[in-house]
């Protein structure tokens, strides 16, 4: 080869009158065009072998990972390498005459390996983080934050090798030197650190996982977590938006995970009439007898009438006065038409609490709240379970005599006055 080398030259130099230089830069430009063409019909043959072996076997192959491994371009690149270290190998045959040129172009050819190892790594960790995603037991962990910090530790190494072959340093005496700055590394990447130990905490503890809806007010995240990665934690809000929060919020500040209620039976009612504290009242015979009518309480008035007569006859309580003894109230009956009507509703989960209570009074009357929980658990839909009950149960407060509290709007407009 070196003959055939010095042949070009020696054309170019006496058959065709170049000068020196002109004729070694010539011979560098033919020599080096000669390897070009060489090399890409190597690499053209190597990436047809090798992309039809892999093809061939992964239809063959039940698991999807070798399918991945095609998606994300490792055969591609792996046929790559060839190439680049036959390359190395012929510096000295191209740049015979021009040591420095040589030692220059084959820093470079390491420094293009280095990063061709890197993209290798990188599509083969994509294939891995993908390929778990598609496993049940793995679709819902951060294996984003894992899969950064293992791409983080090489592309520091590789950053490190590219100094140390560029610096011609040796790489033990490169990382021990290093190793003094590590002080100096913690710093820098402090937040990523911190990341990952939340991840890390997050995913053996179980509090956060992809799927989760979560509401963080500090962040004005109130949505479902689409990502968890090193850095950031991506939730999509409620209308769209995309909230993203630092992953080590997830250890250090507070939040609520609704997963507790979406793998329960149910979503839960909680809210309240306030019925005002004047319309509460005993119950005589005649409404007694006008709330029979009502389907839902008529055999429980009746029982419970004839219970509290018995009662007040065998103590012989005198019922001149209405409050002796034992009575009715309007609110309790209507407490018990409302226990009855929401059990009875068809939307509410009868194996989970079902609860009509009153809470302690306030300045504004008598809280009445419902407790229970919807069957379904989708938010359109609860909203609409939970209207349809309150439509009903304010629509039946004035049937028990009863009245709602509500601001009087007159006496706050005289009183600004």
């Amino acid at each position: 080869m070196i003959e055939y080398r010095r042949s070009i030259y020696e054309w170019l130099r006496e058959d065709l009158g170049w000068d020196r230089n002109l004729a070694e830069l010539g011979n560098i430009l033919v020599i080096g065009l000669l390897f070009a063409i060489a090399l890409f019909v190597i690499y053209w043959g190597t990436r047809r072998v090798i992309l039809t072996l892999f093809k061939a076997f992964s239809k063959r192959t039940q698991t999807q990972f070798d399918d991945l491994l095609l998606k994300h371009g490792a055969p591609r690149l792996l046929s790559l390498v060839i190439p680049v270290v036959l390359l190395n190998k012929s510096t000295s045959l191209i740049f015979l005459d021009y040591p420095r040129l040589e030692s220059v172009f084959q820093t470079l050819l390491w420094v293009i390996l280095v990063f061709l190892i890197i993209f290798i790594f990188r599509s083969v960790l994509r294939t891995i983080n993908e390929f778990l995603k598609l496993t049940v037991r793995f679709k819902d962990k951060p294996i984003d934050s894992y899969i950064q910090v293992i791409m983080l530790v090489l592309w520091v190494l590789a950053l490190a090798s590219i100094l140390a072959i560029v610096a011609n340093i040796e790489f033990i005496k490169f990382f021990t030197t290093l190793g003094a700055a590590s002080a100096i590394l913690l710093l820098i990447f402090k937040d990523t650190i911190l990341g990952f130990v939340a991840s890390i905490q997050v995913s053996i503890n179980d509090t956060v996982r992809i799927g989760d809806w979560i509401t963080m007010d500090k962040y004005g995240a109130d949505g479902e977590v689409l990502q968890i990665n090193l850095s950031t934690v991506m939730v999509q809000n409620f209308d769209n938006t995309i909230t993203n929060l630092p992953t080590f919020a997830l250890i250090s500040d507070a939040y609520k995970n609704w997963r507790g209620m979406t793998d329960s039976g149910g979503r839960r009612i909680k809210r309240a009439i306030i019925i005002k504290s004047k319309s509460i009242r005993y119950l005589q015979d005649r409404d007694i007898a006008e709330l029979q009518k009502i389907g839902l309480i008529k055999d429980y008035l009746k029982s419970r009438q004839t219970e509290i007569s018995n009662y007040n006859e065998q103590h012989s309580i005198d019922k001149t006065v209405l409050i002796n003894g034992r009575n009715l109230t309007n609110i309790g009956v209507f407490r018990k038409y409302l226990q009855e009507y929401v059990q009875g509703h068809s939307a509410i989960n009868k194996e989970m609490t079902i609860m009509i209570r009153q809470l302690p009074p306030t300045s504004q009357g008598m809280p009445l709240e419902i407790y229970a929980f919807s069957s379904d658990k989708r938010w359109a839909n609860y909203e609409y379970i939970m209207a349809d009950i309150f439509d009903h149960a304010l629509a039946a407060v004035p049937y028990f005599d009863l009245e709602i509290f509500e601001f009087d709007t007159r006496l706050t407009s005289v009183s600004a006055i």
